[in-house]
Formats: C-alpha cells, sequence, structure tokens
C-alpha cells in the first residue's frame, strides 16, 4: 500500500473504535441533545447564506459529493438556501477539478418565500440550481422532478422536509429510485429518534414518528418488496455506519443510505 492507503487505513481503524466507544456515543448524543436546545444547527452560515445544517454534515456531504461526483444533487427542503448554495458551491469546485461543468442542484421545497428565492437567485452559485415550489410528493411535482432527472445519470438525494414517518416514508418510496448505484440518499434529521420524549417545541414528529422510523420501514419494506431503480438495477441500500462514526456529531445518524 502507497502511504496515503496506509494512513486511510489507519483513519478506518480509528473510526470504527469510536462508532464501537459506549463512552463517546453516550458524550455525543448528551452533547447533541443539550445543543439542540440552544438552535446550535441555525447558527451557521455557508456562502452568506444560512444553512441550518451541522458543521460536520456539511464536511460530510463534501465528502460524498467529492467521491461520487454527481451530475445532479436532488434536494428537498430549501428554507433558506444554505443548502443549495453549499451543493452548488461543492459541484463547482469539483467542475474546477476536471469534474462534470454542467452539474446541477435540484431543490423543492412546499413554499419557497420570495425573499429566500430571490437571495438565491442572485448568489453566484444560482448558475448551477434551480427550484420547484410545491409538496415534496405531489404527484405532479415528483413528475416534474423526474422529468427534470432525466437526462442525468449520477445522482445524490438529500431528503429535509416535513420530518413524519408517513412524509419521509413517502419520500423514499419516490426519490430513492433516483440514487445512482454507489450514491447515496441523505435523510437527515433521524437524530429526532434518539431525543428525549418531548424533546423540543411541539411540532407533527416526535419520538416514533420521524425520519429515522421512515428509514428503518423503507429498508423492511424494500427487503420484503424489491422494486427496480430508474437505470433497471435492483434497488438495494445500506446504511453506511462508517459516516456516523467518523462524524459522530451528526443529525443523520442511520441517514446516509448508500445504494449497493
Amino acid at each position: 500500500m502507497t502511504e496515503h492507503e496506509n494512513f486511510k487505513a489507519e483513519c478506518q481503524a480509528e473510526i470504527a473504535q469510536q462508532g464501537a466507544s459506549p463512552e463517546l456515543q453516550k458524550l455525543t448524543n448528551e452533547w447533541i441533545t443539550v445543543a439542540a436546545e440552544h438552535k446550535y444547527s441555525y447558527h451557521f452560515e455557508w456562502l452568506g447564506r444560512p444553512i441550518i445544517q451541522h458543521p460536520q454534515d456539511m464536511i460530510g456531504l463534501q465528502q460524498l459529493l467529492w467521491n461520487i461526483q454527481p451530475d445532479l444533487v436532488i434536494e428537498t427542503g430549501i428554507a433558506r438556501g444554505g443548502s443549495l448554495i453549499f451543493s452548488a458551491s461543492i459541484l463547482e469546485l469539483i467542475a474546477l477539478c476536471g469534474g462534470n461543468p454542467d452539474a446541477k442542484v435540484l431543490g423543492i421545497d412546499i413554499d419557497i418565500r420570495e425573499h429566500n428565492r430571490q437571495a438565491i437567485i442572485e448568489h453566484p452559485m444560482s448558475k448551477r440550481i434551480e427550484m420547484i415550489q410545491g409538496s415534496s410528493i405531489a404527484a405532479d411535482i415528483v413528475a416534474s422532478v423526474h422529468k427534470f432527472a432525466a437526462g442525468y445519470k449520477k445522482i445524490l438525494v438529500c431528503l429535509d422536509s416535513n420530518h413524519t414517518h408517513d412524509h419521509v416514508l413517502e419520500e423514499l418510496k419516490l426519490y430513492a429510485p433516483l440514487v445512482s448505484k454507489g450514491s447515496y440518499c441523505v435523510v437527515f434529521d433521524t437524530i429526532i429518534e434518539d431525543f428525549p420524549e418531548g424533546h423540543g417545541p411541539a411540532r407533527p414528529w416526535g419520538k416514533s414518528n420521524n425520519p429515522k422510523t421512515a428509514v428503518w420501514e423503507y429498508l423492511k419494506q424494500l427487503e420484503a418488496n424489491p422494486v427496480p431503480a430508474r437505470d433497471n438495477g435492483q434497488l438495494n441500500f445500506v446504511i453506511d455506519k462508517e459516516i456516523q462514526n467518523q462524524l459522530l456529531i451528526t443529525v443523520a445518524p442511520d441517514g446516509f443510505l448508500k445504494r449497493v
């Protein structure tokens, strides 16, 4: 092995040890639970736009984008646009390094507020961004997304809109088949399942009704009733535990789904 390969092998072993450490997992869960009470993830920006993500997840997603080099990133949930700007900027860097110069980000949100839309449109990274307003699970919106995705081969999907079990499960059924082999469907805010009962403000989601329970149900259903992928291959996903063991502080435990 090369020196770099040896270094990566050492890192993988250390990451596995992190993930296997009950003390480290306990400390991490305690910290992220308290940090959420202070709306920690709301306090960061990417190239001038609020991103509403943990910095650790931003690094993890950057690694995925570099390794996969997708032609298209599909994101449900736009909020203030920081995540779209983030993905677009990483695709821009990849293009500068010899990647696809025409890679795009497609964002879907049920309510793209005008001030947010305008800020995204006026951003230098908007050249890589397209947006669709409407419910991510509405038939006409889904049809528009699938039509848009038809011309792309390597696709990565991020789900970060309504966090109820039923909504995320439906999103998984509708969008996971677009993920190309070797790429990921990243489901955010699975951490909700790990918070104590009644944690945070009253919302339609909570313990036993959240993205993580939807992931578990989707994988169970997919195993029982296989469905074809867009490329006519076998649609099969595994939870990539190495990513969450590496990041430790992540809102997406069990949410990094790799298509294998």
